[in-house]
């Protein structure tokens, strides 16, 4: 059975973020690409049958922040694509990815300008000459 679209969320957006409203720092635009930097585990130490291994959300990281790492190991994606996985509003995910910037779990990179962008007639004319070939 679906949820009703006026049933509210568990745990609140404020909470998520530990009552903080804005992130850290501000270079995060909708389509800001984030990448994960592998340079830090998601889990503590090795796991034994004594002591199974501990998720970080233990040691600091929250769910969430776990979930877009997860998420962002998979390759690059934007702000707003993080937000659609989460189910969180873009400005929770803000607060959430500049933590974990601040914390080197992710990294950004701004989408590229418009002026940097292919002319949509050059990639016509690419897309003809390969339909052409086939």
């Amino acid at each position: 059975m679906t949820p009703r679209r006026n049933e509210r969320a568990l745990v609140r957006p404020h909470v998520v973020t530990g009552g903080r409203a804005h992130p850290t720092r501000n270079v995060f635009d909708l389509v800001t690409l984030v990448i994960a930097t592998g340079d830090l585990p998601l889990h503590s130490g090795g796991a034994t049958p004594q002591a199974p291994r501990q998720p970080l959300s233990n040691k600091g990281l929250t769910p969430e922040k776990v979930r877009i790492v997860e998420l962002c190991r998979g390759g690059a994606l934007s702000v707003v694509e993080i937000s659609g996985h989460l189910g969180l509003p873009v400005g929770v995910v803000k607060v959430l990815l500049s933590d974990l910037v601040d914390s080197g779990h992710l990294t950004t990179r701004a989408a590229a300008p418009a002026a940097q962008q292919p002319k949509v007639r050059l990639l016509q004319e690419v897309l003809d000459g390969l339909r052409a070939r086939l």
